[in-house]
């Protein structure tokens, strides 16, 4: 199945004075929130991107848009139409990282920290080597 490079979705944003603007996604049964405009925009579309990667990683059915003039909004409210690109953000949760706790003699943690040694990067290096993946 071909996977879809770019989703539009409707989203609602809520102004009430002294909050934050409300972004609901109506269709995802989702929401953010930003402190302008800029940043609910933001907000929403990294939202998207996460919600509808899950919903392709774990099979499930991605619900169609409803068309952005068929959005029902209050008088402090407005629909808009956010875009999100895919393939960046299906390429960001392949090489997400994650923390994992070592455990090194105390010696040999002075010994690096006086070299600047980059330990995240010591470690991939080192597993790669380990798992002969290049």
């Amino acid at each position: 199945m071909k996977k879809v490079e770019r989703y539009f979705y409707p989203a609602v944003f809520t102004y009430e004075t002294g909050q934050e603007i409300a972004v609901v996604f109506p269709d995802l049964k989702c929401a953010t929130s930003g402190i302008n405009d800029d940043d609910a925009l933001l907000s929403a579309r990294e939202l998207l991107g996460c919600v509808l990667n899950g919903l392709e990683e774990d099979g499930e059915e991605i619900p169609s848009p409803t068309p952005l003039s068929e959005v029902d909004t209050q008088p402090n409210e407005r629909a808009v139409l956010v875009d999100v690109y895919m393939p960046s953000v299906r390429q960001a949760h392949i090489n997400r990282s994650v923390n994992r706790t070592v455990t090194l003699p105390a010696w040999l943690n002075a010994a690096a920290l006086e070299r600047n040694i980059n330990f995240s990067q010591v470690l991939q290096d080192a597993l790669k080597s380990q798992l002969h993946l290049g």
